[in-house]
């Protein structure tokens, strides 16, 4: 189990998008270590984009990557709360075909060992619409980085074993 340093590493392109009434370019944190981490594990970072916290905004601008044949993968930080402004899940029902709830119930368990029962209030999702994953994490820069460093960087890698996303692409288009 991990990473077979015999098998092949195949970078993704991954689109990254900031949900957020309040952040910017310029002060986009959690967007920048994830743009990094993407990076640094050898991938491509196809594009890169904030919405507001506007449910029918963001999954026009998932439609539109999801329609992208350049994008493998979109992963996004921010509006997975509780809050009435917190609609980003809300946003991937608008387009998804398949859940994948265990990447939810995995990030929680790997957030508690960071927050505690604080994480119970996280909805971090995950969904394949046509043929393109979607990972939802939480805004907050420590949030990122457990969902990153303890779950995507494994499941975005070709090598990892026994399985991995990467692996299950050319098939996600299968009827």
């Amino acid at each position: 189990m991990g990473i077979d340093t015999d098998r092949t590493f195949k970078p993704i392109n991954i689109a990254l998008l900031t949900v957020s009434d309040t952040r910017g370019p310029e002060d986009d944190t959690s967007g920048d270590i994830l743009a990094e981490r993407i990076k640094t594990a050898g991938h491509k970072l196809a594009a890169r984009a904030i919405e507001t916290d506007d449910a029918q905004r963001i999954a026009s601008r998932l439609n539109n990557w999801i329609d992208d044949r350049g994008i493998d993968a979109i992963i996004s930080t921010g509006g997975t709360g509780l809050t009435g402004r917190d609609v980003t899940p809300e946003a991937l029902d608008r387009v998804k075909e398949k859940d994948i709830p265990g990447f939810g119930e995995i990030f929680r368990l790997i957030s508690y060992n960071t927050i505690g029962t604080s994480t119970v209030q996280s909805r971090a999702c995950a969904v394949v619409a046509r043929g393109t994953y979607i990972f939802a994490l939480p805004g907050s820069n420590g949030a990122v980085k457990d969902g990153w460093d303890g779950l995507l960087a494994e499941q975005l890698d070709s090598r990892n074993r026994p399985c991995n996303f990467v692996e299950l692409m050319p098939r996600l288009r299968e009827s």
